[in-house]
């Protein structure tokens, strides 16, 4: 929500429409990205926000940005409408491409970073129809990649869940380390919500969720810790937000919508807060909506914001 309120104060540096902005671990930087076909980084010191680098390399609008952790070094990661993903990494000062990652076919839409724990992990999500899933291997310094269909008819968003399985840190055992697991969510132009998890060395399908009537364009998990129950927000073109809860011991999937009426307009965007108690919204109509849930288990919007245009 932060990255989305600040925008506003940067329209002047992009020459057209602003599609994402990111601040960084520390929210001392902020990653902003247009049609204009460039990517933006500001340094960001109170109310006070100083253009650092304009990054060029993309041959089409670019649709998001995305912060490595910083235990990985200053790392951003750019998709585009031209179908490559580049990661840029500042050394000494300048900003250089470390990858440039060309295996789709189709806008890449999408992208996210893989929980820290897991390492330098990138998913990618394509119009194309499939997720490719780039990692970085330090000791040989390279690069190597991982593809998979997802959706037929394309991909329009990706999510990474907690690595730590759901309902581990709660088992009783507490004389070892919680699992790890690799699982992300998607969203197609089929309309599905789908459930992916990496075994053997694969990616999987675990679970199709048939929430919405139009496009999926967003899905997010919440910060999970293991604990038992697991969320998942998901957005659409058909003007609904739907939270999903994934019950570990009974392995069940449960829906509710945000809000009983439609959002007025399409909605675009769902991100969690860090600790996974509130929920941003954005939509069409120029506003930020926040919520949370009640002791009664309903979803309650405390904050509106809107866009100044």
């Amino acid at each position: 929500m932060a990255a989305t309120t600040t925008t506003a104060a940067f329209d002047t540096q992009h020459q057209d429409m602003i599609h994402d902005a990111q601040l960084d671990y520390y929210g001392k930087r902020l990653a902003t990205c247009s049609s204009d076909r460039t990517v933006r980084v500001f340094e960001v010191q109170g109310d006070k926000q100083t253009l650092v680098e304009a990054l060029q390399g993309h041959d089409g609008p670019v649709w998001q940005v995305a912060w490595a952790h910083p235990r990985f070094g200053p790392i951003l990661a750019s998709c585009s409408y031209d179908g490559r993903v580049i990661i840029w990494k500042e050394i000494e000062g300048d900003w250089v491409r470390v990858k440039e990652h060309q295996s789709h076919t189709s806008s890449v839409n999408s992208i996210a970073w893989a929980p820290q724990e897991l390492g330098p992990i990138l998913a990618c999500a394509s119009s194309d129809g499939y997720v490719s899933i780039l990692t970085f291997n330090a000791d040989e310094g390279v690069w190597t990649q991982e593809k998979f269909l997802a959706h037929h008819v394309g991909v329009n968003a990706v999510s990474w869940s907690s690595p730590v399985a759901p309902g581990s840190l709660i088992q009783g055992n507490n004389t070892t380390a919680p699992n790890t697991v690799k699982r992300l969510a998607t969203g197609g132009c089929d309309n599905l919500v789908k459930i992916w998890v990496s075994r053997d060395g694969e990616w999987v399908e675990d679970t199709v969720l048939e929430l919405h009537s139009e496009w999926v364009r967003d899905v997010a998990f919440a910060p999970n810790f293991g604990l038992t129950k697991t969320l998942l927000a998901s957005c659409s073109q058909d003007r609904t937000v739907v939270i999903s809860t994934h019950d570990a011991e009974t392995n069940t999937w449960t829906k509710m919508p945000l809000r009983e009426t439609k959002f007025p307009d399409v909605v675009w965007r769902v991100s969690w807060s860090l600790t996974g108690s509130a929920l941003a919204v954005s939509g069409g109509d120029n506003k930020v909506t926040v919520w949370k849930q009640n002791l009664k288990g309903a979803w309650e919007c405390v904050e509106e914001l809107t866009e100044k245009v």
